[in-house]
């Protein structure tokens, strides 16, 4: 196995609006991050200010855990949804919560604004969080790490309950239309994991849902990875790069999504990153 490197990367908690966008909007907050239709303008806004070529929702991490019951502080126009409350001390307790219901809530909301705007010719990108970020909105961090050391089976079935539910997710999305898949986990990153619970997490959730998701999203839509993941499943020995020419020096997102038939998942740069400009090729994520 080589060596994990980390990804020293300023986005990792860019949630919430700016003011000069919030301002201009003349939405009620919190409650503009309620309605697929106040989600639209909101999402158009920060396209248009950024001058990105693709529209992202949700605007925080807290989507799937609040729908499994999670308490959110929904903010507001500065500071976007957060965890406000723990609900779960065990593991248990967590593998009790319910699956997701995607025909009510903030994230049916999130999925009707994504068709919305797919149907108006937009690239959309949906973020969906990882096994650590989901669980910081749950339980305190400690206990987290605490299980992760002390009841790793119990953590197999967290990661095993979690995978399917995002899994589900993605294909919800798929039907809506959604073309992008953002995956990211910053709570669960080599600088807070360390090395050997990053490899173990690799090697027991990344790989194998990435794997999974992969098919689901084939011929439908793009897989973007937070590079923080690209570069732990490169270090141990999960995937390798393919280098995929580029007709001329585009922009990160536009070089990605042009070749996409032949790179189904891509991750040397964070998606958010939105001027940052490749030169002669995209590099696709290989999983070996």
């Amino acid at each position: 196995m080589g060596k994990i490197l980390d990804y020293q990367c300023t986005y990792d908690n860019a949630v919430g609006i700016s003011s000069e966008i919030t301002e201009k909007l003349d939405l009620t907050f919190p409650d503009a991050y309620l309605h697929w239709d106040t989600m639209v303008k909101i999402a158009l806004e920060i396209k248009k200010q950024e001058g990105a070529s693709f529209c992202e929702l949700p605007f925080c991490h807290t989507l799937e855990a609040e729908a499994m019951g999670g308490i959110v502080n929904f903010g507001n126009a500065m500071a976007g949804p957060r965890a406000k409350e723990y609900i779960c001390e065990t593991p248990d307790e967590v593998l009790a919560l319910p699956e997701i219901d995607y025909e009510k809530g903030r994230i049916f909301e999130t999925l009707k604004a994504c068709k919305y705007l797919r149907e108006q010719g937009e690239n959309v990108a949906l973020m969906i969080s990882g096994p650590f970020t989901i669980l910081n909105v749950l339980m305190d961090a400690g206990l987290v790490f605490r299980f992760l050391r002390k009841q790793p089976e119990k953590m197999q079935q967290i990661f095993d309950k979690f995978a399917e539910e995002l899994l589900r997710f993605i294909k919800k999305a798929l039907e809506y239309q959604v073309n992008i898949i953002s995956y990211a986990d910053s709570s669960g990153g080599l600088n807070i994991l360390g090395p050997k619970n990053t490899q173990y997490v690799m090697e027991h959730f990344s790989y194998p849902f990435l794997k999974r998701a992969q098919e689901a999203v084939e011929g439908k839509a793009q897989i973007f990875l937070c590079p923080k993941t690209s570069y732990a499943l490169l270090g141990t020995d999960k995937m390798i790069w393919e280098e995929i020419p580029i007709p001329e020096p585009m922009k990160y997102v536009d070089g990605a999504l042009l070749v996409k038939d032949h790179a189904p998942i891509v991750g040397q740069m964070c998606i958010k990153n939105i001027d940052y400009m490749v030169q002669k090729e995209i590099k696709a994520v290989k999983l070996v």
